[in-house]
């Protein structure tokens, strides 16, 4: 059976343009295209080799992706292909497990080169400061659940709507908060989402942007 390779990117247009670097790379897989975290995952569930993965789609944004798909499937290869180019960006996602951090701007040749690698069993990041941040390692201990109460703490939704969003007990929503306060090491919401924000790439840009 021949290998299956992943692209999920929401523009038809750049999946394309990277299909013909995995075709280079991987000329016998098949290559399948999704254009959500989501269709990648029902993908990814039949079966991959790889997955190429944007951190910018309609149902996900920055980093959470990446750690769901880390944790869900370990022994897969996650080069992430992003339009987010700073060093803490390439930093954060080496530390939470991508294979490869692939700019958009990249050129063919340089895809084909960061992918070859995937495929030896390699990792290819453009540079590193070799940086580690303890808050995303504590943020990386949360179970699935609690990463995406604290992704809804972090859209301002009060326990009653993370509640009914998720059909459980407020009660049971409590406790997941309160849980996640204790392994993140802060004691109310601010603090929690904060450190919420180092998974949204495109805060840490614009905040880049303005200092």
């Amino acid at each position: 059976m021949a290998s299956r390779i992943i692209i999920a990117d929401d523009h038809p247009l750049f999946r394309t343009a990277l299909s013909h670097a995995v075709a280079k790379v991987w000329p016998e897989a098949e290559i399948v295209e999704a254009s959500s975290a989501g269709e990648a995952r029902r993908e990814v569930e039949q079966g991959a080799e790889a997955l190429l993965l944007d951190l910018h789609m309609e149902d996900s944004n920055g980093l959470s992706a990446l750690m769901d798909f880390r944790q869900d499937f370990p022994a897969l290869p996650v080069a992430i292909v992003s339009a987010s180019e700073e060093v803490r960006v390439y930093d954060a996602a080496s530390q939470l497990g991508a294979a490869a951090f692939i700019p958009k701007s990249a050129s063919l040749e340089l895809m084909r080169e960061a992918l070859s690698c995937v495929r030896e069993g390699d990792s290819w990041f453009p540079e590193s400061g070799g940086e580690t941040d303890d808050d995303l390692a504590r943020i990386a201990s949360l179970t699935p659940a609690q990463r995406r109460i604290l992704g809804q703490l972090n859209e301002g939704l009060l326990n009653k709507q993370i509640a009914y969003e998720l059909d459980i007990s407020e009660a049971t929503v409590k406790a997941h908060i309160t849980a996640i306060f204790r392994k993140l090491g802060v004691v109310n919401r601010t603090q929690a989402v904060l450190l919420a924000g180092k998974l949204d790439v495109s805060q840490d840009v614009a905040e880049s942007a303005s200092d």
